[in-house]
Protein backbone atom coordinates (compact mmCIF):
# COMPACT_ATOMS: atom_id res chain seq x y z
CA UNK A 1 0.00 0.00 0.00
CA UNK A 2 2.83 2.39 0.81
CA UNK A 3 4.43 1.74 -2.58
CA UNK A 4 1.12 2.31 -4.36
CA UNK A 5 0.56 5.55 -2.47
CA UNK A 6 4.02 6.75 -3.44
CA UNK A 7 3.40 5.87 -7.10
CA UNK A 8 0.01 7.60 -6.99
CA UNK A 9 1.54 10.74 -5.46
CA UNK A 10 4.36 10.72 -8.02
CA UNK A 11 1.86 10.48 -10.89
CA UNK A 12 -0.18 13.37 -9.52
CA UNK A 13 2.93 15.53 -9.13
CA UNK A 14 4.04 14.55 -12.64
CA UNK A 15 0.77 15.57 -14.32
CA UNK A 16 0.60 18.77 -12.26
CA UNK A 17 4.11 20.06 -12.87
CA UNK A 18 5.20 18.49 -16.14
CA UNK A 19 3.46 21.16 -18.29
CA UNK A 20 5.20 23.90 -16.27
CA UNK A 21 8.55 22.16 -16.67
CA UNK A 22 7.99 21.94 -20.45
CA UNK A 23 7.09 25.64 -20.49
CA UNK A 24 10.29 26.56 -18.64
CA UNK A 25 12.38 24.40 -20.99
CA UNK A 26 10.91 26.01 -24.10
CA UNK A 27 11.48 29.48 -22.69
CA UNK A 28 15.13 28.78 -23.58
CA UNK A 29 14.30 27.47 -27.07
CA UNK A 30 15.92 29.33 -29.96
CA UNK A 31 12.87 28.77 -32.15
CA UNK A 32 9.29 30.02 -31.97
CA UNK A 33 7.70 26.59 -32.33
CA UNK A 34 7.59 23.50 -30.11
CA UNK A 35 10.57 22.08 -32.00
CA UNK A 36 13.81 22.44 -30.05
CA UNK A 37 16.36 24.43 -32.08
CA UNK A 38 18.98 25.27 -29.49
CA UNK A 39 19.56 27.11 -26.24
CA UNK A 40 19.13 30.88 -26.02
CA UNK A 41 18.39 33.67 -23.56
CA UNK A 42 17.05 36.01 -26.24
CA UNK A 43 13.43 35.65 -25.13
CA UNK A 44 14.29 36.85 -21.63
CA UNK A 45 16.14 39.82 -23.12
CA UNK A 46 13.20 40.60 -25.42
CA UNK A 47 10.83 40.27 -22.47
CA UNK A 48 12.53 43.00 -20.45
CA UNK A 49 12.68 45.20 -23.55
CA UNK A 50 8.94 44.86 -24.21
CA UNK A 51 7.34 47.95 -22.65
CA UNK A 52 3.77 46.67 -23.04
CA UNK A 53 4.37 43.42 -21.16
CA UNK A 54 6.47 45.08 -18.45
CA UNK A 55 3.83 47.80 -18.07
CA UNK A 56 1.07 45.20 -17.79
CA UNK A 57 3.15 43.24 -15.26
CA UNK A 58 3.68 46.37 -13.19
CA UNK A 59 -0.06 47.15 -13.25
CA UNK A 60 -0.85 43.58 -12.21
CA UNK A 61 1.59 43.61 -9.29
CA UNK A 62 0.46 47.06 -8.15
CA UNK A 63 -3.21 46.07 -8.21
CA UNK A 64 -2.49 42.76 -6.45
CA UNK A 65 -0.42 44.34 -3.67
CA UNK A 66 -2.78 47.23 -2.92
CA UNK A 67 -5.93 45.11 -3.23
CA UNK A 68 -4.59 42.33 -0.99
CA UNK A 69 -3.47 44.79 1.71
CA UNK A 70 -6.78 46.69 1.74
CA UNK A 71 -8.79 43.46 1.55
CA UNK A 72 -6.78 42.00 4.45
CA UNK A 73 -7.56 45.00 6.66
CA UNK A 74 -11.25 45.12 5.71
CA UNK A 75 -11.64 41.34 5.86
CA UNK A 76 -10.03 41.08 9.30
CA UNK A 77 -12.30 43.80 10.68
CA UNK A 78 -15.31 42.16 9.05
CA UNK A 79 -14.39 38.75 10.52
CA UNK A 80 -14.13 40.25 14.00
CA UNK A 81 -17.51 41.95 13.52
CA UNK A 82 -19.15 38.76 12.23
CA UNK A 83 -17.73 36.78 15.15
CA UNK A 84 -19.30 39.23 17.61
CA UNK A 85 -22.77 38.44 16.29
CA UNK A 86 -24.67 35.51 17.76
CA UNK A 87 -27.15 32.98 16.44
CA UNK A 88 -28.95 33.52 13.16
CA UNK A 89 -27.48 36.97 12.56
CA UNK A 90 -23.96 35.59 12.40
CA UNK A 91 -25.02 32.71 10.15
CA UNK A 92 -26.87 35.08 7.81
CA UNK A 93 -23.99 37.58 7.54
CA UNK A 94 -21.39 34.84 7.13
CA UNK A 95 -23.42 33.19 4.36
CA UNK A 96 -23.86 36.59 2.69
CA UNK A 97 -20.09 37.10 2.71
CA UNK A 98 -19.64 33.68 1.08
CA UNK A 99 -21.91 34.56 -1.85
CA UNK A 100 -19.04 36.41 -3.53
CA UNK A 101 -16.87 33.28 -3.34
CA UNK A 102 -19.59 31.01 -4.73
CA UNK A 103 -20.69 33.36 -7.51
CA UNK A 104 -19.16 32.79 -10.96
CA UNK A 105 -16.56 35.34 -11.96
CA UNK A 106 -18.56 36.41 -14.99
CA UNK A 107 -21.54 37.32 -12.76
CA UNK A 108 -19.33 39.40 -10.50
CA UNK A 109 -17.54 40.99 -13.45
CA UNK A 110 -20.69 41.96 -15.35
CA UNK A 111 -22.45 43.29 -12.23
CA UNK A 112 -19.43 45.42 -11.28
CA UNK A 113 -19.13 46.65 -14.86
CA UNK A 114 -22.78 47.78 -14.83
CA UNK A 115 -22.32 49.49 -11.47
CA UNK A 116 -19.16 51.31 -12.60
CA UNK A 117 -20.81 52.29 -15.89
CA UNK A 118 -23.78 53.84 -14.08
CA UNK A 119 -21.43 55.55 -11.62
CA UNK A 120 -19.33 56.82 -14.51
CA UNK A 121 -22.38 58.38 -16.17
CA UNK A 122 -23.47 59.96 -12.89
CA UNK A 123 -20.05 61.23 -11.76
CA UNK A 124 -18.32 61.56 -15.15
CA UNK A 125 -15.37 59.17 -14.85
CA UNK A 126 -14.07 56.28 -16.92
CA UNK A 127 -13.17 52.77 -15.92
CA UNK A 128 -9.49 52.08 -15.42
CA UNK A 129 -7.05 51.59 -12.58
CA UNK A 130 -9.41 52.57 -9.76
CA UNK A 131 -12.33 50.47 -10.94
CA UNK A 132 -10.10 47.41 -11.30
CA UNK A 133 -8.67 48.05 -7.83
CA UNK A 134 -12.15 48.34 -6.27
CA UNK A 135 -13.25 45.18 -8.08
CA UNK A 136 -10.26 43.21 -6.80
CA UNK A 137 -10.81 44.44 -3.24
CA UNK A 138 -14.43 43.34 -3.55
CA UNK A 139 -13.72 39.73 -4.50
CA UNK A 140 -10.61 39.36 -2.30
CA UNK A 141 -12.21 40.45 0.99
CA UNK A 142 -14.40 37.32 1.47
CA UNK A 143 -11.31 35.09 1.27
CA UNK A 144 -9.73 37.01 4.14
CA UNK A 145 -12.94 36.64 6.17
CA UNK A 146 -12.92 32.92 5.43
CA UNK A 147 -9.31 32.63 6.65
CA UNK A 148 -9.62 34.74 9.82
CA UNK A 149 -12.94 33.45 11.21
CA UNK A 150 -11.66 29.96 12.19
CA UNK A 151 -8.81 31.55 14.15
CA UNK A 152 -11.27 33.76 15.99
CA UNK A 153 -13.42 30.81 16.99
CA UNK A 154 -10.46 28.98 18.54
CA UNK A 155 -8.95 32.03 20.23
CA UNK A 156 -8.81 32.18 24.03
CA UNK A 157 -10.45 35.50 24.97
CA UNK A 158 -9.24 35.21 28.54
CA UNK A 159 -5.78 36.26 27.28
CA UNK A 160 -7.29 39.51 25.97
CA UNK A 161 -9.00 40.13 29.30
CA UNK A 162 -5.75 39.37 31.13
CA UNK A 163 -3.94 41.96 28.98
CA UNK A 164 -6.55 44.54 30.02
CA UNK A 165 -6.13 43.62 33.68
CA UNK A 166 -2.33 43.98 33.38
CA UNK A 167 -2.55 47.60 32.25
CA UNK A 168 -3.05 47.52 28.47
CA UNK A 169 -5.72 49.73 27.00
CA UNK A 170 -8.16 48.25 24.46
CA UNK A 171 -6.03 49.14 21.41
CA UNK A 172 -2.85 47.75 22.97
CA UNK A 173 -4.58 44.55 24.01
CA UNK A 174 -6.15 44.23 20.56
CA UNK A 175 -2.82 44.72 18.76
CA UNK A 176 -0.64 42.63 21.08
CA UNK A 177 -3.09 39.80 21.76
CA UNK A 178 -5.87 39.56 19.18
CA UNK A 179 -3.83 40.49 16.11
CA UNK A 180 -0.99 38.26 17.28
CA UNK A 181 -3.35 35.29 17.64
CA UNK A 182 -4.99 35.97 14.29
CA UNK A 183 -1.74 36.56 12.38
CA UNK A 184 -1.58 33.08 10.74
CA UNK A 185 -5.12 33.52 9.42
CA UNK A 186 -4.43 37.12 8.38
CA UNK A 187 -1.28 36.10 6.54
CA UNK A 188 -3.09 33.22 4.82
CA UNK A 189 -5.87 35.59 3.75
CA UNK A 190 -3.31 38.03 2.40
CA UNK A 191 -1.59 35.33 0.33
CA UNK A 192 -4.94 34.07 -1.01
CA UNK A 193 -5.98 37.61 -1.92
CA UNK A 194 -2.66 38.31 -3.62
CA UNK A 195 -2.82 35.04 -5.57
CA UNK A 196 -6.42 35.48 -6.74
CA UNK A 197 -5.81 39.11 -7.68
CA UNK A 198 -2.66 38.20 -9.59
CA UNK A 199 -4.45 35.43 -11.46
CA UNK A 200 -7.77 37.13 -12.18
CA UNK A 201 -8.84 37.71 -15.76
CA UNK A 202 -12.64 37.73 -16.09
CA UNK A 203 -13.45 40.43 -13.51
CA UNK A 204 -10.49 42.54 -14.64
CA UNK A 205 -11.57 42.25 -18.27
CA UNK A 206 -15.04 43.64 -17.54
CA UNK A 207 -13.90 46.46 -15.24
CA UNK A 208 -10.65 47.68 -16.83
CA UNK A 209 -12.07 50.10 -19.39
CA UNK A 210 -10.48 50.66 -22.78
CA UNK A 211 -6.90 51.58 -21.90
CA UNK A 212 -5.84 49.87 -18.67
CA UNK A 213 -4.01 46.57 -19.18
CA UNK A 214 -3.05 43.83 -16.76
CA UNK A 215 -0.91 40.84 -17.57
CA UNK A 216 -3.79 38.40 -18.00
CA UNK A 217 -5.61 40.77 -20.36
CA UNK A 218 -2.38 41.46 -22.26
CA UNK A 219 -1.80 37.74 -22.78
CA UNK A 220 -5.43 37.29 -23.87
CA UNK A 221 -5.05 39.95 -26.54
CA UNK A 222 -1.94 38.15 -27.79
CA UNK A 223 -3.86 34.89 -28.31
CA UNK A 224 -5.42 36.27 -31.49
CA UNK A 225 -2.02 35.68 -33.02
CA UNK A 226 0.72 33.16 -32.26
CA UNK A 227 1.83 33.66 -28.66
CA UNK A 228 5.40 34.87 -28.43
CA UNK A 229 7.92 32.75 -26.50
CA UNK A 230 8.42 35.86 -24.36
CA UNK A 231 5.31 34.72 -22.48
CA UNK A 232 7.07 31.42 -21.73
CA UNK A 233 9.96 33.39 -20.25
CA UNK A 234 7.60 35.55 -18.19
CA UNK A 235 5.68 32.52 -16.92
CA UNK A 236 8.94 30.81 -15.98
CA UNK A 237 10.10 33.84 -13.98
CA UNK A 238 6.76 34.10 -12.17
CA UNK A 239 6.80 30.40 -11.33
CA UNK A 240 10.34 30.61 -9.94
CA UNK A 241 9.36 33.68 -7.89
CA UNK A 242 6.41 31.80 -6.38
CA UNK A 243 8.60 28.79 -5.57
CA UNK A 244 11.15 31.03 -3.83
CA UNK A 245 8.38 32.76 -1.86
CA UNK A 246 6.92 29.43 -0.74
CA UNK A 247 10.36 28.16 0.32
CA UNK A 248 10.94 31.31 2.39
CA UNK A 249 7.53 30.92 4.07
CA UNK A 250 8.08 27.23 4.81
CA UNK A 251 11.56 27.84 6.24
CA UNK A 252 10.19 30.64 8.42
CA UNK A 253 7.32 28.42 9.66
CA UNK A 254 9.70 25.57 10.50
CA UNK A 255 11.97 27.90 12.45
CA UNK A 256 9.01 29.23 14.41
CA UNK A 257 7.81 25.69 15.15
CA UNK A 258 11.28 24.69 16.39
CA UNK A 259 11.47 27.83 18.54
CA UNK A 260 8.08 27.02 20.08
CA UNK A 261 9.13 23.43 20.76
CA UNK A 262 12.29 24.65 22.50
CA UNK A 263 10.26 27.05 24.62
CA UNK A 264 7.90 24.25 25.64
CA UNK A 265 10.85 22.05 26.62
CA UNK A 266 12.36 24.82 28.70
Amino acid sequence: MKRLSKIYTALIMFFMYMPIIVLIIFSFNDGKTTVWKGFTLDWYRDLFNDKQIIGALWNTLLIAIIASIVATVIGTMAAIGINNFKGRKRIFIQNASNIEILSPDIVTGVSLMLMFTLAGVAFNFQMGFWTVLLAHITFCTPYVVLSVLPRLRHMDYSVYEAALDLGCNQWQAFYKVVVHELMPGIFTGFLMSFTYSLDDFVITYFTRGATFQTLSVQIYTMTHQRISPKINALSALMFVAVIILMLIINIKDRREEKAQEQRVRI
